[in-house]
């Protein structure tokens, strides 16, 4: 009887035979098992509730700031906001007299409680647009770290299956781009392409492009050890098409090391999207966004005011912080060298 894929899946590297194997296996994979070895991990697990929790805000922060939309224009953006204690409207600047700028946190001479975190020199709340920065920050950190992972997946996984003159194509076009220093190469691509205007989407596009060749070289080694297994032969045998072997067996099998590395990217992406909007190049007034405010507070306002530098810096120290801690807990859990 001819081998069918549905077969193919149960030879799999994995696989058991009889319940009670197939139960111990089970115990061993997927994302329960992963999940439990990270919470087992007391610093991958601090890591866990940390993005979580930056998660939990920065998609609270995303739903407000586009409530019209998302209403149909029942409700204007920012509504959540202004209805909260602690909170303001993060982009409005208040008329004179009404704000007071540069205010200092609560916790020293002449901060009040309703404004925590002081206030810029605009007199714009600072513990609202901490918050409404996550948004930026979060978003664009998931963002770029998708779009390479997934231009890396596809352009690695179709050099190493293949090889020959596909894989050298590809890879010498990858390495190419690997070459240009990352920084360089999102500064130019995010100027060409907004025609001298840049904007925190164009810096994303660009980010995500400067990390595909690192993915595309992650998966590629893998998958020049997966392609020789036994269970891809008789795939091939069986005449799958190359497509659905890719799919289905060669990608989930190379995936872990990638989605380490993806988890650990992200913090990368925050901080270097926050260096971009510090130079200009990322997000631009009035939307809050961590690099942004301390792009603003550098310079004269270092001196007069040291808080509007240290709060926007240690929500960019936690969140990338907590990222690295996730991943390498993450990477405990999917190394089959490590037990329990």
């Amino acid at each position: 009887m001819a081998t069918t894929e549905s077969q193919l899946d149960d030879q799999q590297p994995g696989a058991a035979e009889g319940g009670s194997a197939d139960e111990e296996v089970e115990a061993r994979v997927g994302w329960r098992y992963t999940l439990k070895k990270v919470k087992r991990d007391a610093t991958a697990r601090i890591g866990l509730y940390i993005v979580a929790f930056v998660i939990f805000i920065a998609a609270f922060a995303a739903i407000d700031s586009n409530l019209s939309r998302l209403t149909f224009g029942a409700l204007s953006d920012y509504t959540a906001a202004q209805a909260l204690p602690f909170f303001d409207h993060p982009t409005r600047i208040p008329p004179p007299g009404e704000g007071n700028p540069n205010q200092p946190p609560m916790f020293l001479d002449g901060g009040t409680l309703s404004q925590p975190l002081g206030t810029d020199p605009q007199g714009r709340d600072y513990f609202t647009r901490i918050v409404y920065g996550s948004q930026v920050s979060v978003s664009v950190g998931l963002v770029a770290t998708a779009i390479g992972l997934i231009g890396g997946t596809i352009i690695g996984s179709i050099a190493g299956y293949y090889g020959g003159w596909v894989d050298d194509v590809l890879m010498r076009s990858v390495e190419t781009v690997y070459a240009i220093p990352p920084l360089v190469l999102i500064i130019v691509f995010t100027v060409f392409v907004s025609g001298g205007s840049p904007d925190i989407q164009y810096a994303v596009i660009g980010v995500g492009i400067a990390f595909i060749p690192v993915f595309a070289r992650i998966i590629r080694s893998r998958v020049l050890s997966v392609r020789e297994m036994d269970y891809i032969e008789a795939a091939r045998a069986a005449g799958v098409k190359d497509r659905n072997i890719i799919r289905r067996h060669v990608i989930p099998n190379s995936f872990a090391p990638v989605m380490v590395y993806a988890t650990l990217q992200i913090g990368v992406t925050i901080l270097i999207v926050a260096g971009l909007s510090f130079l200009g190049y990322g997000a631009q007034p009035p939307t809050p966004d961590w690099g942004e405010m301390l792009r603003i507070a550098h310079g004269r306002y270092m001196h007069a005011n040291i808080w509007l530098s240290i709060w926007p810096g240690l929500a960019i120290l936690v969140t990338i912080m907590g990222f690295n801690l996730f991943g390498d807990g993450l990477q405990d859990a999917l190394d089959p060298r490590i037990k329990n």
